[in-house]
């Protein structure tokens, strides 16, 4: 049996759509405890001040694991660590035993930095909470939580070279031993703690998240070392490789460091719903978008530094023709099914219908960027595949100095403009409801970010022209299919409207389950019908896995060197 779990955890996996489904698998299993985690934070606390504070702890740490940590992400070190396979094993060791010692030690003495500026920090930061109890909360989690940046950070490292051999199977199990570690906290450490152990189970989290990678890292023989003798010159290449990308994602969590900060300003609990809604969006995102980026990364990079142009080219089309087509259908369910949706996984406890609404109104307006989410994820990683990495850096920079200002001008909209409140509050049927401001935030990152992937999308077609061809006619099929896919499922939740009973949150969630399902039978059957590329090859997929076809698309010309 242990033997079994650990060739589990070695096993090599090189097909771009099998690598993505193990990926997406994990992913929506680690999105279950992560539904979980919400359902028993919401349930406890509600949309109130803890959770304000819980959540907005999470602001500092993530911003330095962003800045950090992506210094040396797979993205960056996967390509590095396969030039330096190419030359030996001993010296590929000696590289990421250097890089992870500087990494290490940088991100220490940031963390003890940020520890000691704490108190001064957070009132700049979260101006609604100043002077407030809230304020002190935030301060004491955000010290505590600055463990969590260390560890994920070495662990992300360390999934840089595991993935370097295409052992995909680890890096897919870690994030659901994070969750589980929060689960604890809320449910073992809170109790014992109280707001504190919220913040340590985060921290626990994050160790389980480190501690599971290590049997996979240590087949690979390149488990790094701490040292001194630190090549500087090669710490500052990394540097100078990695720094557009970690402006780009630093630029994108400091928009949403700024959202969090006007959200403190919106009202209590503007935080809460905002975080909430997001979790909840993430979904399609983690199990799509996320995993076809990751697992697409080293084909491309083994594509691209072999000189297979053509066929690194048909494997960014293949990879986002599927983010489309798996990313749609849950945009058009989440706007139908918002309701339903957030009753069902967060409605209990102190969690009243207010908060439920709230939270779903700003669901629906998340859904409208998930694709655009998954689109800018695989043409970013293109981008830094080909080497080519200042123009997604200006993109998602450009996208987020546009989610800021938008926030901005919204914020100050709600406050002086009647009617563009009564427009929004009616559109999402929110009216009479107090907080409302808070759906100005979502509004401005799913516009900004749109806009991100339009621009990204020229720029890519700009530098690979064709790239798209034949592409277009599967999105519109694939878009098509899911709009109608809503429709069906709206009006299947009239017909369920009678069926169950709305006042029991199981009578909620069956309707929204059966009138989920019709919308994706429908859905289905249309581009069924179209017969749409797109579906032909999940089919294809999906025999080639039980082994009845020939592999399609880069897998027949991939040839791992790992």
């Amino acid at each position: 049996m242990v033997k079994t779990v650990f060739s589990l955890f070695n096993k090599e996996i090189s097909g771009l759509h099998e690598a993505a489904y193990l990926l997406g698998l994990f992913a929506f299993l680690s999105q279950v405890l992560a539904l979980v985690r919400d359902r028993l934070l919401a349930g406890s606390f509600g949309a109130g001040e803890l959770l304000d504070a819980y959540y907005a702890a999470f602001r500092i740490p993530d911003i330095i694991f962003v800045t950090v940590a992506s210094l040396v992400s797979a993205s960056i070190i996967i390509p590095l660590i396969v030039e330096k396979l190419q030359k030996s094993k001993e010296e590929a060791k000696k590289f990421v035993s250097s890089i992870f010692s500087a990494f290490s030690f940088l991100m220490a003495f940031v963390s003890v930095l940020i520890f000691i500026l704490a108190p001064t920090i957070v009132p700049i930061i979260f101006p609604g909470f100043r002077g407030t109890n809230v304020e002190e909360m935030v301060v004491v989690m955000t010290r505590i939580m600055l463990l969590q940046p260390i560890l994920l950070g070495i662990s992300n490292f360390l999934a840089g070279i595991i993935q370097t051999y295409k052992k995909f199977f680890v890096y897919a199990l870690a994030p659901l031993f994070y969750n589980a570690g929060i689960i604890i906290g809320v449910a073992y450490f809170y109790p014992l703690m109280g707001y504190r152990g919220l913040a340590w189970g985060v921290v626990l989290g994050a160790l389980l998240h480190l501690l599971i990678q290590l049997p996979a890292l240590y087949s690979t023989g390149l488990a790094p070392v701490l040292t001194l003798g630190i090549r500087l010159k090669e710490a500052y290449s990394v540097v100078v490789i990695s720094l557009p990308r970690t402006l780009g994602l630093a630029a994108n969590n400091l928009s949403t460091l700024v959202l969090a900060a006007l959200g403190s300003l919106t009202g209590v609990g503007s935080i809460a719903i905002f975080t909430l809604s997001w979790n909840l969006q993430s979904v399609t995102y983690s199990i799509v978008g996320a995993s076809y980026s990751m697992a697409a990364f080293p084909t491309l990079a083994h594509l691209f530094a072999g000189g297979k142009s053509k066929e690194f080219v048909e494997a960014v089309r293949e990879a986002m023709g599927h983010i489309i087509f798996w990313s749609m259908p849950p945009v058009t369910l989440f706007i139908v099914l918002r309701a339903q949706i957030v009753r069902t996984v967060l409605g209990f406890g102190e969690f009243d219908w207010a908060d439920t609404r709230l939270t779903a109104a700003a669901l629906a307006i998340f859904a409208v960027s998930v694709v655009a989410q998954g689109a800018i994820a695989l043409l970013s990683r293109a981008y830094y595949a080909s080497g080519r990495t200042k123009k997604p850096l200006y993109s998602n920079v450009g996208g987020a100095i546009l989610t800021i200002l938008l926030a901005v001008f919204f914020v100050g909209l709600m406050k002086t403009s009647y009617t563009f409140q009564f427009f929004l509050e009616s559109l999402l049927k929110v009216e009479n409801l107090a907080g409302t401001a808070v759906l100005v935030l979502p509004l401005s990152y799913s516009i900004a970010t749109l806009a991100n992937m339009f621009v990204l999308w020229f720029l890519f077609r700009k530098d690979f022209p064709g790239w798209d061809k034949g592409l277009m006619l599967s999105i519109f099929q694939t878009a098509g299919a899911a709009i109608l896919g809503g429709f069906a499922a709206y009006w299947a939740l009239n017909i369920f409207d009678d069926v169950f009973n709305l006042s029991k949150v199981s009578g909620v969630f069956f309707q929204g389950l059966f009138s989920g399902l019709f919308g994706l039978l429908v859905n289905a059957t249309i581009l069924i019908l179209l017969r749409n590329l797109a579906i032909r090859e999940v089919y294809a997929a999906f025999c080639r896995k039980l082994g009845r076809v020939v592999p399609i698309g880069p897998d027949t010309t991939e040839n791992p060197t790992l």
